[in-house]
């Protein structure tokens, strides 16, 4: 089973490889991204959180389990038009416990394709648009605090310390490879 890599873990700045057929091992990987997503109270999940390096993300914007029709995966997903521009909160589960507020477009038209090789485009606006343009964002390797300010980026300064001091000390306990060198 995998497990949610925090910031600044190297994947997460990884730009993800397109992915070229769906396969078994591909279809795991999608039902362990739901089920972490969920675990972890998100509404959604990039493949390299979980340190693979491929182009699939997975979203519920109710990030509620019991409501399986708002699931959505979406494989080599890319964003065609943007309309408009809105500020709210994020949050990201590879980097829990911080929240900020991030101007993203309102309104996306975005094209994926689902796990039966199938393309579909959407047009999407709101929280269900933020999630598609924060998720994207992972699969280039792209953070929510990317798009912070100087002022954003120095009042969640300490919070950021706290996770690279975290990141550090898993390394020494052995818990992350020694040899990977975290990406700021």
């Amino acid at each position: 089973m995998h497990s949610i890599v925090h910031y600044p873990h190297p994947s997460l700045r990884r730009v993800a490889q397109p992915i070229t057929s769906i396969s078994k091992e591909l279809e795991i990987q999608v039902g362990e991204m739901l089920e972490l997503m969920y675990k972890n109270e998100g509404v959604g999940l990039a493949a390299n959180q979980i340190n693979e390096n491929n182009r699939v993300i997975v979203m519920n914007s109710t990030g509620d389990p019991t409501k399986p029709e708002f699931e959505c995966v979406a494989i080599n997903p890319s964003i065609l038009e943007q309309k408009g521009w809105t500020e709210g909160q994020e949050g990201c589960l590879s980097l829990p416990g911080l929240y900020y507020n991030i101007r993203r477009a309102k309104k996306v038209k975005v094209q994926a394709y689902n796990l039966r090789g199938e393309l579909f485009e959407m047009v999407v606006t709101d929280l269900e648009a933020r999630v598609w343009q924060h998720e994207i964002d992972h699969l280039d390797g792209k953070l929510f605090i990317d798009k912070m300010g100087t002022l954003g980026r120095k009042n969640c300064q300490n919070e950021i310390d706290e996770l690279i001091a975290e990141y550090y000390e898993k390394q020494k306990d052995g818990l992350i490879d020694p040899h990977l060198q975290p990406i700021l």
